[in-house]
């Protein structure tokens, strides 16, 4: 089963949040592609993703997670303690999502922007479904 992440390629938390993930994802469960990519486009539209979700979604197999149920769905699949962040699913969605709302509006302010999405480095390339 395809297990991909859309990120936001020019916010510098989005950017922090896939080298963390890549680093405890030593199996490679996980692609990835930045919305503004012609991949991301295309799943985005393949999905019927609104415009709207611009920092972080979850695609596996064919099934699509958004916001805070993204975030627990990956966490799930990470080595470590990590994967402990799932009992959260347990919370309602909109509470959940009250905070991933939180940090996602404030997210350039707190972490900064770039002017271009990262590139990755050549052993994080095939990792990455547009290089």
């Amino acid at each position: 089963m395809e297990r991909i992440i859309l990120f936001d390629g020019v916010c510098n938390f989005c950017n922090s949040s896939v080298q963390f993930i890549i680093k405890r994802d030593p199996n490679g469960l996980y692609k990835f592609a930045s919305l503004q990519s012609t991949t991301g486009e295309r799943l985005k539209k393949e999905n019927e993703i609104p415009e709207d979700l611009d920092s972080f979604i979850y695609l596996e197999g064919n099934n699509v997670f958004d916001k805070s149920t993204a975030v627990l769905k990956v966490c799930k699949g990470l080595k470590g303690l990590w994967k402990l962040c799932y009992i959260f699913i347990v919370i309602p969605k909109p509470l959940r999502d009250v905070v991933y709302k939180w940090i996602a509006r404030n997210r350039y302010k707190w972490f900064g922007k770039r002017d271009s999405c990262m590139l990755p480095t050549p052993e994080q390339r095939n990792r990455f479904l547009d290089t």
